[in-house]
């Protein structure tokens, strides 16, 4: 007979968790995590396996433990004057979330989070023993300066969470909301841009305020918008005192050879990969056009997805479309789902669906 998490010694905080998760399933169009469903161009691929190629020419030897030419690339793809000893990165920006908490948060200290935003972060706060503090948002979603200021000046966290654009509603964050969180707070603010690639182009990016500002951290992920979601790549820009940090914490040699030579092989063909952000886009904002035509509400978006509102019942939606070969994904927010915008005969497939309903 197999034990049961009752008869381990397991911490007590993590007693009654639930592991992360969405549900995966092999329907015909998923449409549910976020995913860049176009596939990576021939060409990029080719280059990329001949570096893993290469790479695993001397996969015996333990892999650069400083990742310089992977962060270079990233300091190259960034700009903004960026230099490789103020980038990091981990296996997914999931993991790079993680050594900013393992290294800024702990027990004793907390982290914060305006509500709704990525269900991750309790979880990993919660996995180095921190306490979760949630914020609150605005009807629409949106965070004004004064207001974010006000609740960090009453919780003054360890560290800050901020969404840019918001997952899972897509809403976009300003600057000015940026720069009065950094000023309310004492603590290490991070500004998540997951998915910054999808925002307009004339909007500045949070990297624009890093000088200056040794608590401020700015994330990224290869996984939206490079297409890149298997490999597992995630990378931040920082201080480099905060770079030195974060080397306190990891694990020796956590990005493999074979990682790096294709996250670095894949930014070399940064404007090809990059070249898909606008036909996703293209295909977001028909999303949103037709999601009103059809009576629903959706939500000003900046990602790679879209919150709609107006689902009177979004479990009987959400069996309605997987029953039709759609999988798109309950958020838990009330009257809403969300869907990924994907190919063009993807998202046409997620629209006759939905209004066949």
């Amino acid at each position: 007979m197999s034990a049961s998490l009752d008869d381990l010694p397991l911490r007590d905080d993590l007693r009654g968790q639930m592991p992360y998760g969405a549900p995966q399933a092999s329907l015909p169009v998923t449409l549910n995590v976020n995913e860049n469903t176009h596939p990576v161009p021939e060409d990029v691929a080719d280059d990329i396996l001949d570096a893993i190629a290469q790479a695993l020419r001397d996969i015996n030897r333990y892999p650069d433990r400083e990742f310089t030419g992977l962060r270079e690339g990233f300091a190259g793809y960034l700009g903004h004057g960026l230099q490789a000893e103020q980038i990091w990165a981990g296996n997914g920006s999931n993991e790079v979330l993680h050594h900013l908490l393992q290294a800024f948060a702990g027990p004793g200290r907390t982290a914060f989070g305006f509500t709704p935003t990525y269900s991750m972060y309790p979880l990993l706060t919660g996995a180095t023993g921190a306490t979760y503090v949630s914020g609150t948002r605005g009807e629409d979603f949106t965070l004004t300066a004064s207001d974010a200021a006000d609740q960090i000046d009453r919780a003054q966290p360890d560290v800050v969470f901020l969404c840019a654009p918001n997952n899972p509603t897509g809403t976009p964050l300003r600057l000015d909301v940026i720069e009065a969180v950094y000023e309310a707070s004492r603590g290490i603010v991070i500004v998540d841009e997951a998915y910054q690639e999808f925002a307009p182009r004339d909007e500045p990016s949070a990297l624009t305020l890093l000088p200056g500002r040794e608590r401020l951290v700015v994330s990224r992920t290869m996984s939206k918008a490079f297409a890149f979601a298997g490999a597992r790549v995630g990378y931040l820009a920082a201080d480099p005192a905060v770079i030195d940090a974060l080397r306190l914490v990891r694990l020796p040699y956590h990005l493999s050879a074979l990682t790096q030579a294709a996250a670095t092989a894949a930014l070399r063909h940064a404007p090809t990969m990059l070249g898909m952000v606008d036909d996703i886009v293209a295909q977001r904002d028909r999303i949103s056009a037709t999601l009103s035509a059809l009576g629903y509400s959706p939500y000003e978006s900046w990602s790679n997805f879209v919150l709609f509102g107006g689902v009177k019942d979004p479990q009987a939606t959400w069996r309605g479309l997987y029953d039709r070969g759609i999988l798109v994904r309950d958020v838990g927010l009330p009257h809403t789902l969300r869907v990924s915008a994907g190919s063009e005969d993807e998202s046409t497939a997620f629209l006759e669906a939905l209004a066949s309903l």
